[in-house]
């Protein structure tokens, strides 16, 4: 009977202890999940630098430690502090990833987001929020510089000059994809022309610039003696190997 009651008793503390374990895996408290190495950049690149083109791509990619199953990652990408214009708009973005791939636990968030063409460069800011099973949520942000394919800086380009002589054009370019062409063209608009003058319109293609990032333009630009007196509408058309392109324009007043 000693040894029959020790055997009940030994069965009575292993349920004990089993149903004890038992409660404190119904009361374990799940953490919210974890973002680590968020990062995200041009798209070609898979650049880490949060610096991004406009007409191109995004690379986003992050890892998501997650003690329960995943139900969605949202991305979101709005701007800060611009405003629209009439040759460009503030870009908003969202976008709610549910898809299995992503509904498990700790998967890696990996997507390439097209960026408009016809969007405002400037700052924005990007967030990545995590939601698991459960209802926790988690987000990562961080700010990303979105630039133009193309850039003109350091523009000096003289607003009078006579005719018989030359004026002088000079930029600074940046071409992510490449410069395919500068091409300048100068025009008048109902000028009068008078005797012993002949109508100037000049359009050139300068290619010595092919296939360089970054030129700078520098150029002198002869005007016909007999060119007419009065304002000249001009144009500067730079092209990259993408077929991208960006114009500027100005006057001058060429002098007698």
């Amino acid at each position: 009977m000693n040894t029959q009651f020790k055997f009940l008793a030994i069965i009575l503390s292993l349920g004990l202890f089993l149903q004890s374990c038992s409660s404190d895996d119904d009361g374990a408290v799940i953490s919210a999940p974890v973002i680590s190495d968020f990062e995200f950049g041009e798209g070609s690149e898979h650049s880490t630098e949060p610096v991004a083109y406009k007409g191109s791509d995004l690379h986003v990619e992050a890892d998501i430690y997650a003690e329960a199953t995943v139900a969605s990652i949202t991305l979101e990408i709005h701007s800060h502090d611009l405003t629209d214009t009439d040759d460009a708009i503030v870009w908003d973005f969202e976008q709610v990833y549910d898809d299995a791939s992503y509904q498990v636990i700790n998967p890696t968030f990996h997507e390439h987001v097209d960026i408009p063409s016809d969007i405002l460069a400037g700052e924005y800011h990007v967030e990545l929020i995590v939601v698991d099973a459960l209802g926790n949520s988690t987000i990562s942000e961080g700010h990303l510089e979105i630039m133009d394919v193309i850039s003109l800086s350091d523009i000096d380009i003289e607003e009078t000059a006579a005719r018989g002589e030359d004026f002088h054009a000079e930029f600074l370019v940046t071409a992510v994809n490449g410069i395919h062409e500068i091409s300048v063209d100068i025009h008048a608009h109902d000028l009068e022309v008078g005797e012993g003058e002949e109508e100037w319109d000049y359009e050139e293609v300068f290619a010595d610039y092919h296939e360089l990032t970054e030129a700078e333009f520098h150029e002198h630009i002869d005007i016909p003696a007999t060119a007419p007196a009065g304002e000249y509408h001009v144009a500067f058309t730079i092209e990259d190997e993408d077929g991208n392109i960006v114009e500027y324009e100005t006057h001058i007043d060429i002098t007698a």
